[in-house]
């Protein structure tokens, strides 16, 4: 019983590491007054050019020395990626003061049409058109002792990369966002961009960085994909969790932590939408068994109904979305 209950649990917090790290990405935008709707476009972009980078690293395509780095190097690449997207979305909304809906939209389409392209001419075809193999995905890491901890253990200390990063990511976010002069500032941005610009805060600047690091740590959510979820690119994989991230960010009204929280309940979503394919789920005292496809709705259900009920109920930054003209 207990071992079922850290299974789950387990898989609710790997389908949760994507979305909360894109709920973080917003909150590095949003919290400095810029709408970031982009965040699907930049994770699937990293997510390809993660792929490519670690099966061309990693195959000794660009050199043996670098073979043994190729998946490191790739989710480099991944992360440089997302926060070069986060630059255009920069450029775009606080530079040009483009609507940031549309700015974001944009990337959105665009991730699709470029990764479309890539996909064709580097990876479709396989081997058999000389595209190099796989180098697979990040192994897990058991940390010793904590591990072994009953329920919580086998869940927190046992696993990727990247699930990790987000755990430490939650508590350093959380922690530089309400304790540091660089939080108090980027908040007085979102909240009174002309009070802050009064204060001799650069305006202009914070948000730059802010969208910036947002971006990347967006391309570290879609590196998550192809380097230690599947191992491979598929065209549109990303599969509306940019979106669902953006539910959790509103759901945990642009904190951290209720940010992580939102992402928990989604990814327990997203858990029982894959338990349900394996098992025969029935209705309670009737034979009556509940069809696998209901239950791979409930993501994006619960998505909607926390939208219905949080918009308008959740305040954002009183100056998120609004172009700062000095």
């Amino acid at each position: 019983m207990l071992g079922d209950l850290s299974n789950i649990l387990s898989a609710a917090l790997i389908a949760a590491t994507p979305l909360a790290l894109g709920a973080y990405c917003g909150i590095f935008n949003e919290r400095a007054g810029v709408v970031n709707i982009g965040i699907e476009g930049m994770m699937l972009v990293s997510a390809m050019t993660g792929q490519l980078a670690a099966q061309y690293i990693a195959s000794g395509w660009i050199g043996t020395p670098l073979e043994p780095y190729g998946l490191p190097m790739a989710a480099m690449v991944g992360i440089l990626t997302g926060a070069l997207v986060g630059g255009l979305h920069a450029v775009l909304s606080v530079g040009f003061k483009v609507d940031q809906i549309i700015s974001g939209t944009v990337i959105n389409i665009g991730a699709l049409g470029v990764t479309g392209a890539l996909y064709n001419i580097f990876l479709a075809g396989g081997i058999a058109q000389g595209v190099p193999v796989s180098p697979g995905t990040f192994p897990s890491y058991r940390i010793p002792i904590l591990a072994a901890i009953p329920v919580i253990g086998p869940v927190l200390f046992d696993n990727q990369p990247i699930v990790y990063v987000m755990l430490i990511l939650t508590i350093v976010v959380h922690y530089m966002l309400f304790f540091t002069p660089w939080g108090l500032r980027t908040r007085a941005v979102g909240e009174n961009p002309r009070a802050a610009d009064t204060l001799g805060i650069n305006v202009f600047t914070n948000r730059y960085v802010n969208v910036i690091i947002g971006g990347a740590i967006a391309g570290l959510a879609g590196i998550w994909l192809t380097l230690e979820f599947i191992g491979s690119f598929s065209l549109e994989m990303t599969n509306g969790r940019g979106f669902i991230a953006l539910a959790a960010l509103i759901f945990g009204k642009w904190t951290p932590l209720g940010s992580f929280g939102a992402a928990l309940i989604f990814g327990l979503a997203q858990a029982l939408q894959i338990q349900a394919q394996v098992l025969d789920l029935t209705i309670p005292f009737t034979n009556v068994t509940i069809p696998f496809q209901f239950l791979s709705m409930a993501p994006y259900v619960l998505t909607m109904l926390v939208l219905a009920g949080f918009v308008g109920r959740a305040d954002p930054p009183a100056a998120d979305g609004i172009p700062y003209e000095k």
